[in-house]
Parts: C-alpha cells; sequence; structure tokens
C-alpha cells in the first residue's frame, strides 16, 4: 500500500502498457490512485488533484495531445490543460468494465501520476497567509502517504505562459506593492519542460499580513517544498 501511495503522490511513473494507437493504462489502476485524494480527511479546501500526463524528456512534443477513456459501454474525451491535466472521471461502470485510459502518443514517451496542486482565483487575489495555508495542506498530504520526509513549506510559484506579460505583485498591509521577479523555467519544479514564466512567492521574504496579486490567472500554483 505504502508503494502505491508514494507512486500516486510523489510522482513518479506507474503501470503503462501500448496498444497500436498509442500508450494506454488500465481505468482500475488511475482509479486508485485517484481516490486516495478523495478519501483523505483533513484539511485540504485550497488543493485540487488531477490526473496528469507529462514528457519523461524535454524533446517530447504535447501539441495536439489527447487522453479518452475508452469502455465497452464508455466513450469519453477527457480535456487536459495546458499542462497535461485533466479532471479525472470516476466512474463505477468504467470501473467494472475494466476500461482503458489511452493517449496518442508512443510508449514510454509521457508518464502519468495523481497530480495534486494549489487551487487557482480568477480574480487573481490571492491572501498570502491563505498561500501558506495551502502549501502547509500539501506538504501534509504527502506526509500523510510516507512522502516528502524532511522537506518544509519554503514557498509557492505562479506559472504562466512563456509568452504571457504577466505580473505578480505583494502587497503589503499598508497598501504599497512589491514587484516579484519573473524567471523563465518549468511549471512545477521537477518537470523536464521548461519555457514558462514564473514568479516565486516565498515566505519567509514576506508577512503574512498581506496579499499577492496576479494580472492574470496563472497556469498552477505549485507549493515550493524545500
Amino acid at each position: 500500500m505504502l508503494r502505491r501511495l508514494l507512486l500516486a503522490l510523489a510522482l513518479l511513473p506507474a503501470f503503462a502498457g501500448a496498444q497500436e494507437a498509442g500508450d494506454w493504462i488500465a481505468y482500475r489502476d488511475a482509479y486508485r490512485q485517484m481516490i486516495w485524494f478523495e478519501k483523505y480527511g483533513k484539511p485540504k479546501q485550497f488543493l485540487q488533484n488531477h490526473l496528469r500526463l507529462r514528457p519523461r524528456d524535454a524533446g517530447v512534443s504535447t501539441d495536439g495531445l489527447r487522453l479518452a477513456l475508452h469502455g465497452k459501454d464508455t466513450q469519453l474525451a477527457l480535456p487536459l490543460d495546458a499542462l497535461g491535466r485533466a479532471v479525472f472521471p470516476f466512474s463505477r461502470a468504467a470501473y467494472d468494465d475494466n476500461a482503458e485510459l489511452s493517449w496518442n502518443r508512443k510508449p514510454g514517451q509521457l508518464s502519468w501520476s495523481a497530480w495534486v496542486s494549489i487551487v487557482t482565483r480568477p480574480d487573481g487575489v490571492y491572501a498570502a497567509a491563505e498561500l501558506r495555508t495551502a502549501c502547509e495542506q500539501l506538504l501534509a498530504y504527502l506526509r500523510s502517504t510516507g512522502g516528502a520526509n524532511g522537506k518544509r513549506c519554503a514557498g509557492v510559484q505562479f506559472a504562466f505562459p512563456g509568452a504571457q506579460a504577466a505580473q505578480v505583485r505583494y502587497q503589503g498591509g499598508d497598501g504599497a506593492a512589491l514587484a516579484l521577479a519573473a524567471q523563465d523555467g518549468p511549471a512545477f519544479p521537477g518537470d523536464t519542460v521548461a519555457g514558462f514564466r514564473i514568479f516565486a512567492y516565498r515566505f519567509n521574504a514576506h508577512a503574512d499580513a498581506g496579499q499577492v496579486l496576479t494580472s492574470a490567472t496563472p497556469l498552477a500554483i505549485a507549493a515550493l517544498l524545500e
């Protein structure tokens, strides 16, 4: 059980098979990974869980990547966001039918896993104290599975498309605003694909009484665990 949890939440590749049209996994295998977050009973209101496909190598393109659920009585296209994340369809019928999740890439080019991240806000306003809580919730979740040992919450990272002129500012309790520095890098630490516009907000550099303001909705908010 511990090994399965670590596979799901330490974001390591799990079972992958192959068929003529591309790569695939058994729906039941994905279901067993994804259900752990659903059953987790501690606070998680600032977290979200997706099934994610990500390249094993930076040279693997995700342009035109498609994910679908196939079964005897199930045919469903699962939309992917710009980071390869899909909302997982919990379906008893698909489970009983031993359905398959498949994608249009050669076997071994992509890994898949459950992927926990911090919920974004369309209004672009994040209370600094809530960002810290969100990071702590994610860390607690990983620790509950035996992962993230020895890690602490250092901050969060906002990711935007590389071509987008996004801005992220910290606004203190006195109303003064400070622009956070932009860098090029991966949307999530450890990803092989970079080229995103990222902003790191570190807790030890700012007071929790303030806010973080984004000029647009980020693609993702990642926890910085160090």
